[in-house]
């Protein structure tokens, strides 16, 4: 580094270092908190009543048996990438996300944590004069 260049911080802008890693800090604690409170649970998957997992299957057996037949086959691996989609996809959809109970004082140091956590970050990337 030059003497006269300025030294260089946070996203290449001189200066901001301090308030990057402090934002950085607030938003990893407040997005721990946060999560921390959230209970993640899964249920059935089903089409009109009926459990569906069985035909999310499908497509991703046909395509293991194409490919055990033929690993170059194209129609085999787009059976297979269609049927983990699927089930990625059936997994995703069938979350139930729950926030657990806290007092209010909580929930606001969560989200000024992390919302303010972001904000500091955002500042330390704009250049300082």
């Amino acid at each position: 580094m030059y003497e006269d260049e300025p030294k260089r911080g946070a996203g290449g802008t001189p200066g901001g270092l301090i308030e990057f890693f402090g934002g950085l800090g607030m938003a990893v604690a407040g997005a721990y908190l946060l999560t921390n409170q959230v209970t993640v649970t899964s249920s059935f998957w089903s089409i009109y009543g009926y459990n569906a997992f069985g035909l999310t299957l499908v497509p991703l057996i046909f395509g293991i048996g194409i490919l055990f037949f033929n690993g170059k086959s194209i129609v085999g691996w787009l059976l297979l990438f269609v049927g983990v989609v699927i089930i990625f996809a059936g997994i995703i959809t069938n979350l139930n996300i729950y926030f657990q109970p806290t007092s209010l004082f909580n929930t606001i140091v969560m989200l000024i944590l992390l919302a303010g956590g972001i904000g500091l970050i955002a500042r330390a990337i704009v250049a300082h004069k």
